[in-house]
């Protein structure tokens, strides 16, 4: 078995320097002198640095494709990869990569930790050391157990694309809020095979890393301004706008906000509701303070996270540039088990 251990950047990739004290990239030898079981196991391990490494605040759409073709590349010479990453935008990371590698038939986990792996007490080397087995984990019959774009942390598999950070202070640094862990690591790893993705016998893997970033969050509040909602909807060459609305959907009554979302739809723009609530979905129409973004055009994200919401638009936007209605259905249905649409 043999995996490909990719290193973007983030705390997992980092060791502190005795004397200063202060952060700096860690190489092969650093993790082979604090994790000396990657090595020394029947899992063949290699590691492949990006440089520079990127904090995951500086992390970019580009970042995103560089990581899909270092996986396509290396497609057949591994059985897995683990992509080490920050924790700040690793859900982002993650959830983009599940939309741009298509047929996948190998485990691609990212993970990282929350405290630098040369550190006593850090969370690094559970977090490494089982994302590791996960991705050489196969079947009966030689399959990968979980062919999909997946997250660790802290003794749980996610779904990439249904994990959000939760926090910035315990280990516990995701969770998977609309759809339930697809794996657990204790004494040994269970596996639950009805919630994982596999694909068509035939499927092979196929790359897409275009993308549009002409999109835009809308968080409503109470006392939200007509000229913020405009502002924002207003953009200049504006393609996707993600609501961020109430409860099961709704938003303010004032006639000038339909109006704003209405004009903005009629511009070719899609714009998408999202729920502020971390659990649960969508239900336009349910109350009648939703009914006017049904009326506006506005499509459901029915239970999706912002961070998957956002990156499929951006991947469909750049993938259709010149078919909005075929955005507009994909943007409604599953394409990596981001949602679950009623």
């Amino acid at each position: 078995m043999k995996i490909l251990v990719i290193l973007t950047g983030g705390t997992i990739t980092m060791v502190r320097n005795e004397k200063t004290g202060a952060l700096h990239p860690a190489d092969k030898e650093t993790f082979q002198a604090f994790v000396p079981e990657l090595f020394a196991s029947s899992i063949e391990v290699d590691m492949l640095p990006f440089e520079p490494l990127i904090d995951s605040s500086d992390v970019s759409p580009e970042l995103w494709g560089k990581i899909a073709h270092t996986i396509e590349h290396n497609y057949d010479q591994y059985d897995g990869f683990v992509v080490l990453h920050g924790t700040d935008t690793m859900a982002y990371t993650a959830s983009a990569l599940s939309f741009m590698l298509r047929g996948l038939k190998k485990a691609v986990i990212f993970t990282g930790s929350q405290l630098p792996v040369g550190v006593l007490r850090s969370d690094a080397k559970e977090n490494l050391l089982t994302a590791v087995e996960i991705a050489a984990a196969k079947d009966e019959k030689g399959n990968s157990m979980v062919p999909e774009v997946s997250l660790f942390f802290e003794a749980k598999l996610f779904r990439a694309n249904r994990t959000t950070k939760k926090n910035a202070e315990h280990f516990a640094a995701f969770e998977s809020y609309n759809y339930p862990a697809i794996a657990k690591a204790g004494v040994h790893i269970s596996y639950r095979t009805p919630l994982i993705i596999y694909p068509r016998q035939d499927a092979h893997l196929e790359v897409f890393t275009g993308y549009d970033n002409r999109v835009a969050v809308l968080k409503f509040f109470p006392g939200i301004r007509q000229d913020v909602v405009h502002a924002i909807l207003s953009t200049p060459s504006l393609r996707g706008v993600v609501l961020e609305t109430y409860g099961s959907g709704n938003a303010p009554s004032a006639n000038w906000l339909y109006e704003e979302i209405r004009n903005t739809v009629e511009r070719g723009v899609i714009v998408v509701n999202k729920t502020q609530c971390s659990t649960g979905s969508v239900e336009m129409g349910r109350y009648e303070v939703s009914i006017n973004l049904l009326k506006a055009g506005v499509l459901s994200g029915y239970d999706i996270t912002t961070e998957a919401l956002l990156t499929k638009m951006m991947i469909l936007l750049g993938e259709y540039p010149n078919d909005t209605e075929r955005v507009k259905q994909l943007m409604e249905r599953p394409l990596a088990g981001e949602m679950t649409a009623v």
